[in-house]
């Protein structure tokens, strides 16, 4: 009988070993969530937000499963367990069912587009102005002595916005401004002007397969960055280089 219990007591352990091995083993492939961004995330693959995470994560055996859906949507994926990561997170701008690595692997300068004959905004002035930025992004979070915002739907309708008299200036990260300046015969009537950088994150499940993959992300990032590896990749993109 005690031989019958000692031979159970280690056919459980080795079963527990066996579990933990597997539980840590990493997938296959890492389901990555975001919203398009032209030149960044583009819906077919290209562009220098998902040439990052390919050379983060493809080296380690783990291959991209990109899911374009806008920036809302992906972060409910994530927290739903649907998707891995979504990409272009500020930190800690979501806390519930998310958790964030300690790397980041981008910035974002943000800027501020009003018409020309508007003062030029500075951070410490944000709270005389009415302010309008995309839904989900939240700014307020990010930027001090902000009062009077509205966030919108989509972009289109922002430049009207502004030439209308309802927002003083539009808030986002320099790209996107650009991409609605790109829509305008007119863009000589607006000015950006640089309010701040912010660093941009993978936004992870808070599931054992988000924890491992968070773990990979680190340590590929702490070598990526001490080797220099990303800096074409930023160069070939145009955008400048973040761990500078």
């Amino acid at each position: 009988m005690r031989m019958r219990q000692v031979w159970l007591g280690a056919l459980l352990m080795l079963c527990m070993v066996v579990g933990a091995q597997a539980s840590s083993e990493l997938p296959g492939e890492i389901r990555l969530a975001s919203e398009t961004w032209e030149a960044y995330t583009e819906a077919d693959g290209t562009g220098l937000g998902w040439d990052v995470m390919r050379k983060v994560f493809e080296p380690a055996g783990v291959r991209l499963s990109i899911h374009s859906v806008p920036y809302t949507r992906a972060i409910g994926l994530v927290q739903r367990g649907e998707a891995d990561a979504w990409v272009g997170a500020y930190r800690d701008e979501v806390e519930e069912q998310v958790f964030y690595p300690k790397h980041f692997y981008d910035r974002d300068q943000i800027v501020a587009l009003g018409l020309k004959d508007k003062p030029r905004p500075t951070l410490n002035s944000l709270g005389k102005y009415r302010l309008v930025w995309v839904r989900g992004y939240g700014y307020q979070e990010y930027l001090p002595n902000v009062r009077d915002y509205r966030e919108v739907q989509r972009r289109s309708g922002i430049l009207g916005m502004l030439d209308l008299g309802h927002a003083d200036f539009y808030i986002d990260a320099r790209p996107e401004v650009e991409v609605v300046l790109s829509q305008t015969d007119s863009p000589q009537q607006y000015r950006m002007t640089d309010l701040t950088q912010l660093p941009l994150y993978l936004g992870f499940a808070d599931t054992p397969r988000g924890h491992a993959l968070a773990e990979l992300f680190d340590q590929r990032m702490t070598k990526l960055i001490a080797s220099g590896e990303l800096r074409p990749i930023f160069a070939h993109w145009r955008q400048p280089y973040p761990f500078d």
